[in-house]
């Protein structure tokens, strides 16, 4: 394990120097053997994982997401566990969202603790996979379909914690709780905002561990760092529309709608919003300098600078994606329509443009920026809400401000990492995309987002093609979830 000169473990070290958590001597972290899962829980976890790619739960006539979770309260049912601690409810029948409870013995002494985890997934169509996307494949060392990245990989391997600790007759001093639920990726019945508003005596808890955010960074099979999420970006989707009077197609013009919308949208993809950083990007990128080797690692120590060197953060950010959205908001078109006929100007072209808004600015701040942008008077820039509904202006809200650490997550957290991926640092992290744990941030409740999987770099597929995810990872999540319900359930 590195240390630094203090001989406090880099861990916690980069934990402490960015939320002010205190130092945790080397001793606490010393490491044992990890309980690993046996043949008949792999092959359960196995069947359970290949269960749950199988079921459609997309946000489409075709999906359901109440089909899985349905799938996953009967096991639970099967396997003993009380009626009343396996609550299936939601507004809409095909987005039912599952909340198990594992009870505490006896009178529990502290809050529980909720696992957060949603089961609706992105939509994937078979003639752009080299598989079924449905279809749960195992080949050369990966498995493959919609969901096994984001995130049916975490749900199983939960799943299957709680099966396991019931079985072993596991006997916890407060209670556990895994919510499966709805709507994460899009959708009018988001399952974790309708649970924390309707029902929030099921999910009150201490603290929230959300898997579908942080993880292991893998290097060429090199484990570099574990993220821990600590704060989000805020998600946000903007209608951009242009409108002309339109013709016949053999009198073709450059006034028109779709030569509006194409030059607006060439201007967004040459501008880069503005370099930033915050408390925990900064800290990410000091942890990172010190694993990185080369010219990497100098642009990231000078990146750190004051001032910053934007020279070296525009290398890193044209060398890896994940830098460059750790270092701005970012805006892309992600949808097109435009035209009503083959023989006519188009009359109306848009645009979706989708953007991850970096914390501390709001989507209707972002709208302005995108009018400014462009520069087009003929444009209209409308705010879509997650449930598609479109508005001049945007919400004012901002991203969640990171918690306080709390040494009860991140004690057991860094130990069974090192466990695992010994070395590896561990750090806070600002999550690119965005996840449920907003709505129990917004709440009061802590939340800390990590899945405990490893992934290379350049091998994130989570809503893209081919999605898959390494075997071995899987295995190692479900060592790690089983171990870390342990220990901040107590026994």
């Amino acid at each position: 394990m590195r240390r630094n000169e203090a001989s406090c473990p880099i861990a916690v070290l980069v934990l402490a120097a960015c939320l002010g958590a205190v130092c945790t001597s080397p001793a606490a972290l010393a490491q044992s053997p990890l309980p690993t899962a046996s043949a008949e829980d792999r092959a359960l976890a196995r069947a359970i994982f290949k269960e749950l790619i199988e079921i459609n739960t997309t946000d489409t006539p075709l999906g359901n997401v109440t089909t899985a979770t349905e799938a996953m309260q009967k096991r639970f049912l099967d396997a003993g566990f009380a009626a009343e601690d396996v609550q299936l409810l939601g507004p809409d029948a095909r987005k039912k969202n599952l909340v198990v409870r594992f009870r505490a013995a006896g009178t529990a002494t502290e809050k529980p603790v909720l696992f957060l985890c949603h089961m609706d997934v992105v939509e994937a169509l078979r003639s752009d996979w080299s598989t079924d996307p449905f279809e749960f494949v195992e080949k050369d060392g990966y498995y493959y379909g919609r969901g096994t990245q984001d995130m049916k990989n975490s749900d199983a391997a939960l799943v299957v914690t709680f099966l396991r600790l019931h079985r072993e007759g596991y006997k916890p001093k407060r209670d556990l709780i895994l919510a499966l639920t709805a709507d994460e990726e899009g959708g009018k019945f988001n399952g974790a905002n309708w649970l924390v508003r309707e029902h929030r005596e099921l999910v009150d808890a201490a603290f929230v561990i959300n898997p579908d955010a942080g993880g292991i960074e893998l290097d060429h099979g090199r484990a570099v760092v574990a993220d821990v999420e600590a704060t989000e970006k805020v998600y946000s989707d903007f209608q951009v529309t242009a409108t002309d009077r339109g013709g016949h197609s053999s009198l073709p013009r450059p006034e028109n709608a779709i030569y509006e919308l194409t030059t607006a949208l060439n201007k967004l993809a040459a501008y880069a919003f503005p370099f930033e950083m915050n408390e925990v990007t900064r800290t990410y990128f000091k942890n990172l300098a010190g694993q990185e080797t080369g010219p990497t690692a100098a642009d990231m120590r000078a990146t750190l600078a004051t001032p910053p060197d934007l020279a070296a953060a525009a290398r890193l950010s044209a060398s890896e994606p994940s830098f460059n959205s750790n270092f701005r908001t970012t805006c892309v078109a992600t949808r097109l329509s435009a035209g009503h006929a083959n023989n006519a100007l188009a009359q109306t072209a848009r645009a979706n443009v989708n953007c991850r808004i970096f914390p501390g600015h709001s989507p209707e701040e972002i709208r302005q920026q995108l009018i400014g942008i462009f520069g087009d008077d003929k444009l209209t820039v409308k705010y879509v809400s997650d449930a598609g509904a479109v508005s001049d202006t945007a919400p004012e809200r901002k991203a969640m401000i990171p918690p306080a650490p709390i040494a009860e997550v991140f004690e057991p957290l860094t130990r069974l990492t090192q466990a695992i991926w010994p070395g590896t640092p561990v750090t806070p992290v600002m999550e690119n995309g965005a996840s449920d744990s907003i709505y129990f941030a917004q709440a009061g409740i802590p939340c800390y987002g990590y899945s405990a999987i490893a992934l290379e770099r350049d091998d994130e597929r989570a809503h893209g093609q081919d999605e898959r995810l390494p075997v071995d990872s899987y295995w190692k999540s479900l060592d790690f979830f089983y171990s870390f319900a342990k220990a901040v359930g107590g026994e």
